[in-house]
C-alpha cells in the first residue's frame, strides 16, 4: 500500500477507534451520561418547593427544579445569559463539555504513559496525521456522551413526570439545538487536545489545564446553543468547530515537532 497522507490517516483512524472503542474508559464515560441526567431530573423534581432556612440568617431559600424535561438539554427561549447560575443553567447537558475534557485528556496521556505515540511517530504517522485522527475520534467519543445524555434526558424526564411540551421553539428548535451543541463540540476537542499534547503523559495537567482553558468559552454555549436555535445557530457552531480543530490542530502539530515525546 501506497504511503500517502490518506492511506497513513486511515491508518492511524483504524487504530484509534479500535483502541477508543475497546477501552472501558469510553464506556464508563457513556453511561455516566446515561445515568446523570435520570438522578437530576428525578431528584430536582422530588425536592422541587422545598425550603432551607440559613441558620444564621434566617434567610429562606426556595428549591426550584425543573419544570419542563427540555431544560436539562438546553435554556429556554429568554433564558440562558452568561451570568445565568440558577439550577437548570447549571445541571443541564452543557456540564458535558467538561466531561470532553476529561475524555481526551485520558485517551491522549495514555498513547504517551504507554510509549504507543512514540512508536507510532517512528514506524507509522506524522504528528499531523496523529492531531487528525486524535480530534475525529475524541468528536466520536464526544458525540456518543451526547446522545447518551440526550437518551438519559428522556428517561428521566419520563420517570419523573416533567412535561414534554416544545412550546414556541419545536422539535425542530430540539434538533438544532443538538446539532449546535454537537458541533460545539469540536471547539472543546481541539482546546483539549491542545493543552493534551502538551502535557503529555502528564494526565491531571491535561485536565486542569483543559478545564482552565475551556471555562473561557463555556459560559458563551448557553447563547449559542439555545432550544429554540435555528439553522444560523448550527452553520455557526459547525464553522466554529472546524476552524478551531483546524487552529488549534495546527498549534498541536507545532507542539508534538518542537517537543520531546516522553
Amino acid at each position: 500500500m501506497t504511503n500517502t497522507k490518506t492511506n497513513r490517516i486511515k491508518s492511524m483512524l483504524a487504530v484509534d477507534f479500535r483502541r477508543m472503542f475497546t477501552t472501558r474508559f469510553l464506556y464508563i464515560m457513556v453511561g455516566i451520561c446515561l445515568v446523570m441526567p435520570i438522578l437530576i431530573l428525578v431528584m430536582t423534581t422530588m425536592m422541587d418547593g422545598s425550603v432551607t432556612v440559613d441558620p444564621q440568617t434566617g434567610a429562606e431559600t426556595v428549591m426550584e427544579g425543573f419544570k419542563n424535561t427540555w431544560q436539562a438539554i438546553g435554556s429556554l427561549p429568554g433564558e440562558g445569559g452568561m451570568m445565568d447560575m440558577s439550577l437548570t443553567a447549571m445541571c443541564n447537558i452543557n456540564m458535558l463539555y467538561f466531561f470532553i475534557v476529561v475524555l481526551v485528556g485520558v485517551f491522549v496521556a495514555e498513547d504517551f504513559r504507554s510509549g504507543y505515540a512514540k512508536n507510532i511517530f517512528t514506524v507509522r504517522a506524522k504528528k499531523g496525521d496523529y492531531v487528525i485522527s486524535k480530534t475525529l475520534v475524541c468528536f466520536v467519543g464526544s458525540a456518543l456522551m451526547f446522545l447518551a445524555y440526550f437518551a438519559g434526558a428522556m428517561l428521566g424526564g419520563a420517570v419523573s413526570g416533567l412535561p414534554f411540551d416544545t412550546g414556541t421553539f419545536g422539535i425542530g428548535g430540539v434538533v438544532m439545538c443538538m446539532l449546535s451543541k454537537l458541533f460545539m463540540a469540536a471547539v472543546f476537542v481541539g482546546i483539549s487536545l491542545l493543552i493534551s499534547v502538551a502535557a503529555k503523559q502528564k494526565t491531571w495537567l491535561s485536565i486542569v489545564g483543559g478545564l482552565m482553558a475551556s471555562m473561557l468559552l463555556y459560559t458563551m454555549v448557553p447563547m449559542i446553543t439555545p432550544l429554540d436555535s435555528g439553522i444560523m445557530n448550527v452553520i455557526l457552531c459547525l464553522a466554529g468547530g472546524v476552524l478551531f480543530s483546524i487552529g488549534l490542530g495546527a498549534v498541536s502539530k507545532m507542539i508534538l515537532k518542537r517537543t520531546s515525546l516522553v
